[in-house]
């Protein structure tokens, strides 16, 4: 079944101090579009960056942004089209840069972000095939 509200197979939930404001920045800095927003007073935005898609949302019980926080607990890692670009980019609209652009063993070109609320973000781009074993990895089921 296919469901409009809700066009992907992984939808995570990224708590901002301010949702517009997140995603306003998003958009400017890393390209994201706006799917829809929803609530009142903007309770959340469902983004997209070709079909890598977020939800932001505001604090709530139990759950808050690393910047109220004081640390992150994960990293998103979103495949694009063409990374120096993006790079160049969120350089010129001044993102902390916690990774620069470089190539990684598996054969990723990469570069690493932290957003307005401390989110911390890969933007890759696939520059080789890799065979897992060259940098030690081990298989254990085929895709």
């Amino acid at each position: 079944m296919n469901n409009r509200s809700v066009p992907t197979n992984l939808l995570p939930h990224l708590v901002y101090r301010s949702v517009p404001d997140a995603c306003e920045w998003l958009r400017r800095v890393c390209g994201f579009t706006e799917h829809y927003r929803y609530g009142q007073l903007v309770s959340g935005i469902q983004m997209h960056l070709g079909a890598a898609y977020i939800m932001l949302t505001g604090p709530r019980p139990g759950t808050d942004s690393p910047a109220n926080l004081g640390y992150g607990t994960q990293t998103l890692t979103v495949i694009v089209a063409d990374v120096d670009a993006d790079f160049d980019k969120a350089k010129r609209e001044g993102a902390i840069i916690w990774e620069e652009l470089h190539e990684t063993v598996y054969g990723e070109r990469q570069y690493g972000l932290e957003d307005m609320d401390g989110h911390r973000w890969l933007f890759s781009q696939h520059a080789r095939d890799v065979d897992p074993k060259e940098w030690r990895a081990t298989i254990v089921a085929q895709v």
